[in-house]
């Protein structure tokens, strides 16, 4: 459990009643105003009202008694707020007295105070004592005027084998669907994280006016996940502050958890406050400060505690822009080039509404147990497979037999790596079987392909992977994959001609897939024809084609060129320099260039490097073997090191080998936030599995094994980065 700071909570408790004086003319104390923290933990928000409300002694126990409310699920720290709230109350007024208004009770749940969004509140009351569901009963018939705290952060859960997971809240969810998720223009938004689901509830539960305070993760300002959430709060309420505390460290890796987030987290932090008022303007006045990044937690803490309220803050008002970003906002002609790829194409029945180049796009596979369908052996990777779906079967078996389904969860096999599409096999009876033809091999990493058991069983999403480049990855289709704009990393791209993974470069990012051809039952265009005659028409009229042949005998331009000139636009360093934020937010526009054929070629070219680099000439780095003595005697392998030396070019691969003369240019050439060179040390690297059963049974790789296959794929990727660089810095050359 994260405490949350009491200069955070003194600063939006003085916030809040700031808020509520200027627009509804009365103090948080007043008779009238009922306050909800509807995640209380320990109770520290509402005791640190009931401080705030010090000194007003009558007012303070018709508050404590009718207009303070709070709720919490879990059993222990329901227990402690209760002590806490009694114990603060009994100080300040010298007199004990019972805190009616706690609940035992999971917020999300209890949508019976909702109004016309409740819907039907299911099984709510089953295990409650009859005092707590008249406490709840009695909770949602008051109007709630202001909800305050801190809702938990999110919802993804770190371990499928965890039974006891975040789970659904139908109701909710429904409601984030038809609102959040609607007006997402992000790629398969899945916006259910915990506190984006607070945010609706509190939204749905202050109904026509009232106060939202919440500090929680800080995505919501920025992330395009939330473009949706952005659009709606500010349709559904008036004013919105924003006091952003900064603090993510997956996104500036320079910033240190324990040092600069004021939770101590990985997550970024802000605190919000939402303000609803009855019949007053829609388009909601929106205000935001940020702390400076490299701010620590103590002197952003030190800081809020000297505010005291938000109006000691310097607030930018903020002018949303046409795709609902608030901070950061590009200022340039990114809108007025051609879209790669639009929802809208998609979906299109008709190509008469076509309006993108690409008809389709997917994220790549997501299996969700990555350490069971991938090897780097095929032998292994059979192995662990047939291992997999015995444990499976077995279990299919054993669990047949029990009359309460439910009880499923409580029997599972823990060697089994169980997600939510495998759970449901087992619950409708389907029986696995092992089948070699699915066996194939997906581009694991930049320029590191591994075996990948593509199965729809085994496989959590396939996403379009199947009809991209055919039900078990037999066809070999050229494809561009790039940085989803949710991406956590810097854009890149790539080109493939087999699945790629979803998590090309890395954990915390997407990778979306753009195939020349699609393979159905017959090989379709996905290059719309609407592309295809702009393009035309933009290069093959009469004034465009005397232009650009010089004399020279024309060339007409078709899909496959238009394939290549977009892979040579992406690499551009000016154009990703200039609209770096705009492919932040949103999937890349292709403008057109002067020179289409140059950048056709350029793109051909890179693309030949990229898909081709396992046949490239190497490029011969110096190798210096040394014997290990120590190992030698002991009768092991050398040592695995495999780091990178880029200022003296030297690559140390173990104790006994390093190749040196790596080229300067070599370590530019970068897809996220690593070189080429640089993700293929790290996946070729010894690890210990993290599955206890794949560490027990099959932990079998060992450098040694792939020693030589990784030198020479180091010679080749060289010369692919070497070569890249020189057309990227070619590039640089023309747009100057």
């Amino acid at each position: 459990m994260i405490y949350t700071p009491n200069e955070i909570v003194r600063f939006m408790i003085e916030s809040a009643d700031w808020l509520c004086e200027k627009h509804f003319g009365k103090n948080l104390i007043d008779s009238g105003v009922e306050i909800l923290d509807p995640a209380t933990g320990t109770g520290t928000f509402i005791c640190e009202l009931l401080e705030h409300f010090r000194g007003q002694k009558q007012k303070l126990l018709h508050k404590y008694k009718e207009e303070l409310h709070a709720n919490e699920v879990a059993i222990l720290p329901y227990y402690v707020a209760n002590l806490n709230i009694e114990a603060t109350y009994a100080a300040i007024t010298g007199q004990y007295a019972e805190f009616p208004n706690l609940c035992f009770v999971d917020t999300l749940d209890n949508v019976a105070g909702l109004g016309k969004f409740s819907g039907h509140q299911e099984e709510l009351f089953g295990a409650m004592s009859e005092e707590n569901v008249e406490r709840i009963k009695r909770q949602n018939k008051r109007k709630i005027s202001v909800i305050i705290g801190n809702p938990p952060y999110n919802a993804n859960q770190q371990n499928e084998n965890d039974n006891n997971k975040n789970r659904e809240y139908p109701r909710i969810d429904q409601r984030i669907k038809d609102t959040y998720i609607k007006e997402s223009t992000a790629q398969k938004t899945k916006l259910y994280d915990m506190y984006a689901r607070f945010f609706r509830w509190a939204s749905d539960r202050i109904k026509d006016e009232g106060i939202i305070a919440f500090v929680s993760n800080r995505s919501f300002v920025e992330s395009r996940t939330f473009d949706g959430f952005r659009k709606i709060v500010a349709q559904d309420f008036n004013e919105i502050w924003i006091a952003d505390l900064g603090g993510d460290v997956r996104a500036n890796p320079k910033l240190s958890g324990t040092k600069n987030n004021v939770f101590g987290i990985q997550t970024g932090v802000a605190i919000s406050f939402l303000v609803k008022r009855k019949n007053a303007r829609k388009a909601a006045h929106i205000y935001y400060a940020r702390r400076p990044e490299m701010d620590t937690a103590e002197d952003k803490l030190s800081f809020l505690s000297s505010a005291r309220c938000l109006v000691a803050l310097e607030f930018d008002e903020v002018k949303p822009d046409d795709k609902q970003n608030w901070i950061n906002l590009a200022q340039n002609d990114f809108g007025n080039f051609i879209p790669i790829g639009m929802k809208e194409t998609k979906a299109a029945k008709s190509k008469t509404v076509e309006r993108a180049i690409f008809k389709s796009f997917s994220f790549g596979v997501v299996t969700n147990r990555d350490d069971w369908v991938y090897d780097d052996d095929r032998a292994a990777l059979t192995k662990k497979i047939k291992y997999l779906i015995g444990t499976y079967n077995a279990d299919r078996e054993r669990l047949s037999r029990l009359r309460d389904r439910r009880l499923i969860a409580e029997q599972l096999d823990a060697g089994m790596k169980w997600t939510r599409a495998v759970k449901k096999d087992l619950q409708n009876g389907v029986v696995y079987r092992f089948d070699p033809t699915f066996l194939t091999q997906a581009i694991y990493r930049p320029f590191y392909k591994r075996f990948l058991y593509f199965s729809p069983q085994l496989n959590e999403m396939q996403n379009l992977m199947g009809e991209f480049f055919g039900p078990k990855n037999e066809h070999s289709i050229p494809s561009i994959v790039f940085s989803d704009p949710t991406s956590q990393k810097p854009f890149m791209v790539f080109s493939t001609n087999c699945c790629p993974d979803m998590h090309l470069v890395g954990a915390a990012s997407g990778a979306v897939t753009l195939p020349l051809r699609i393979v159905t039952d017959h090989s379709l265009d996905n290059i719309t024809d609407w592309a295809l005659e702009q393009f035309k028409t933009r290069y093959e009229s009469d004034r465009a084609t005397r232009s650009l042949t010089r004399g020279k005998r024309a060339r007409s331009v078709t899909k496959d060129t238009i394939f290549h000139y977009v892979y040579g636009v992406l690499h551009d360093p000016i154009y990703r320099e200039k609209y770096v934020l705009n492919l932040k937010r949103e999937f890349p526009r292709i403008p057109f260039y002067e020179d289409f054929w140059r950048w056709a070629d350029w793109g051909a070219a890179l693309m030949q490097l990229h898909i081709g680099y396992e046949q490239v000439k190497p490029w011969k780095l110096t190798r210096t073997d040394v014997k290990d003595e120590k190992s030698e005697k002991a009768g092991l392998s050398p040592k695995t090191i495999l780091k990178a030396d880029k200022e003296h070019g030297i690559i140390v691969l173990d104790s006994e080998t390093q190749l040196s003369a790596v080229p300067k240019e070599a370590w530019d050439y970068r897809l996220g936030n690593r070189s080429a060179l640089e993700w293929i040390l790290d996946q070729y690297k010894e690890k210990t599995p993290k599955d206890p059963t794949i560490r027990e049974k099959f932990n079998t790789y060992r450098f040694a094994d792939y020693k030589e296959k990784v030198v020479d794929l180091l010679d080749r990727v060289t010369r692919v980065s070497v070569e890249t660089q020189a057309i990227v810095e070619a590039m640089r050359e023309v747009g100057r």
